[in-house]
């Protein structure tokens, strides 16, 4: 039924349990598992802001902590996949819109499903907006999952 499927994550709780869900499912049905993270600058910044020292007010990350902190989250993922017992087919980090990336990643790979927590990282303006997962579903050409 689903054998690519594409899983966008953030680093949230939301997008972590999206992940499992996926990866239920990749057992069920044989499926390969691509992960797509696209770093937001803003989003680091916070993340960063909660260390001590770092003002995230004052001080946007470099693009090189920027990448760094994309690829600690995508190496979160992936520890969350062995944990369900699944290897990570591709895990790719592209900066940029999250909707728009993911959903060329989808059409790239041929996905057959895209999965995405419901809520996550995203800022207030999201919330006038519209959310990332709302975004791909939208944008997409394969059956999409939003998990909450």
């Amino acid at each position: 039924m689903f054998k690519n499927i594409v899983v966008g994550i953030d680093g949230s709780d939301s997008a972590e349990h999206a992940l499992r869900v996926a990866c239920d499912m990749a057992q069920k049905y044989d499926s390969k598992i691509h992960l797509i993270h696209s770093p937001q600058p803003k989003t680091v910044a916070f993340a960063m802001g909660a260390v001590p020292g770092y003002h995230a007010a004052t001080t946007m990350p470099s693009p090189q902590e920027v990448e760094e902190a994309g690829n600690k989250i995508l190496d979160s993922g992936r520890a969350v996949a062995k944990t369900c017992n699944i290897d990570i087919t591709q895990a790719h980090l592209k900066n940029g819109d999250p909707a728009d990336h993911i959903t060329e990643y989808a059409d790239t790979c041929g996905a057959d499903l895209i999965v995405t927590g419901r809520r996550g990282l995203g800022n207030v303006g999201a919330l006038l907006q519209g959310s990332t997962s709302q975004a791909v579903t939208h944008k997409a050409k394969c059956a999409c999952l939003s998990v909450t």
